[in-house]
């Protein structure tokens, strides 16, 4: 299934490339006039600058603020600074609140205050407040849609109000049960609202034993909440307990997945919301950061390298081997670094349980350091007919995966708690270390037994 997904997309990027070319925009319109406004960010994200604008001009106006809102920051800048204010301000007219709230710090002053004059008072106090959580927290993920009924009324009063109503939100699945103060008591479920007595009361029949979402919980958080717990949709309520909103299965599979992107670009350095084709020079400015960094700790492995340089000019066999032990420190410590990534993003590692993963990366490492240390020691006896250049090897093999081992827990873990995220920069120190160990060990053990 994802095969044919991909190749759709690649075969409709190519009709869309070659209708470009051409100038040919009625096979544009044609092309997406059936799309979701999800692919047709995805379709946006997918086009170089020139050739995005002119597709750009070619989506429907009635999708424009729907594919504002599923394309990444980068890109929507940079189709904004296509559209005048007053298409901004009608293409996100029928937003909802949450939804409004993402696209706002984005937009232009000037647009963003014409956008709040063109709003009744309901809607401008609903954004106001949607504006004033912080922005990865529930407060930002909620939608106040929320049908909310009273916990002592019959079932009756409950559908003659639905019915009067005429639809219910979409991802629906329970009414919100409050007091007569706005107190969040518990949910109605819809199916034991079609399925029971008319006159039964909704308290009777409500789930009172439901966790709400505090609004200031992290979308990370909250993300996780709904994973284990298999949720469509979520009560949010204030300190006090009063009902707010609701968060919804949509926008949690949206920080889901932001929250993937984030961690596999992050890894390499980048930022999660950079523009696949973006202008060359902001690109290169971006990842010309980190290269910096990497070549300071490049630096400092060869300065390491360099105290021993009268080791190697006498014996060449340290110089031919000595890549092996960074190495193979390095993937050793890369493995056991992105799953404990990977565990903190989960919420799976805490101070608890911390202390067992080391023990038990320390473990894996001496395991294989030791079976990996004498497959490269009975090599290297061979290729240079040294026992003791193998066992040099040997011993800084296990050494530097030891090392690695334990500097891809210590390391997340560290940065995590001084509020560094792990996944930006761990790979950089891990690298340095790995490196610095594997040199220093190998280097210096040989000083010190073979001269």
């Amino acid at each position: 299934m994802a095969e044919e997904i991909t190749e759709s997309l690649e075969s409709l990027l190519s009709r869309i490339h070659q209708a470009l070319e051409e100038g040919r925009p009625d096979e544009i319109s044609a092309a997406i006039a059936d799309l979701e406004p999800a692919e047709i960010a995805l379709l946006l994200e997918s086009l170089p600058l020139h050739e995005r604008t002119l597709l750009w001009e070619q989506v429907p106006t009635e999708l424009d603020g729907e594919v504002l809102l599923h394309v990444h920051d980068e890109v929507r800048s940079t189709l904004l600074q296509d559209m005048d204010p007053e298409e901004i301000v009608a293409a996100t007219a029928s937003l909802d609140t949450a939804d409004l709230a993402e696209l706002f710090d984005d937009l232009p002053k000037p647009v963003a205050e014409d956008m709040l004059r063109s709003m009744d008072e309901l809607q401008r106090t609903r954004l106001q407040e949607t504006l004033s959580f912080e922005e990865d927290s529930a407060g930002r993920l909620m939608r106040t849609d929320t049908i909310a009924v009273r916990a002592d009324v019959m079932l009756e009063t409950v559908q003659r109000f639905l019915r009067w109503k005429a639809s219910i939100p979409d991802n629906t699945d329970n009414l919100m049960v409050i007091d007569r103060t706005g107190q969040f008591m518990g949910v109605l479920p819809l199916a034991r609202l079609v399925s029971h007595d008319q006159e039964t009361l909704v308290e009777t029949l409500m789930d009172a034993d439901v966790d709400a979402i505090q609004v200031d919980m992290k979308s990370r958080d909250v993300a996780t909440l709904f994973q284990t717990h298999d949720l469509t949709s979520a009560p949010v309520v204030d300190k006090e307990g009063m009902l707010l909103g609701r968060v919804i299965i949509d926008d949690i599979v949206d920080v889901i997945q932001e929250n993937s992107e984030q961690a596999l670009m992050n890894m390499a350095g980048l930022d999660e919301e950079e523009d696949l084709f973006a202008p060359v020079v902001p690109s290169a400015r971006r990842r010309a950061v980190w290269l910096g960094i990497n070549l300071l700790t490049a630096f400092l492995a060869a300065w390491v390298i360099g105290r021993f340089e009268a080791t190697l000019q006498q014996i060449v066999a340290l110089a031919v081997l000595m890549p092996i032990v960074a190495s193979m420190g390095g993937i050793a410590g890369s493995q056991t670094l992105t799953l404990t990534i990977r565990g903190l993003a989960l919420g799976q590692i805490s101070r608890t349980n911390s202390n067992w993963l080391l023990y038990k990366e320390i473990g894996i490492s001496l395991i294989n350091g030791v079976v990996w240390a004498l497959v490269v020691a009975m090599l290297a006896i061979v290729w240079f007919d040294s026992v003791p250049i193998g066992a040099i090897i040997a011993a800084a093999l296990v050494i530097n995966m030891l090392a690695a081992g334990v500097c891809g827990i210590v390391i997340p873990l560290f940065l995590k708690r001084i509020n560094i995220d792990p996944a930006l920069s761990s790979s950089v120190i891990l690298t340095t270390v790995t490196d610095v160990v594997g040199f220093m060990s190998f280097l210096g053990l040989a000083t010190v037994f073979l001269l």
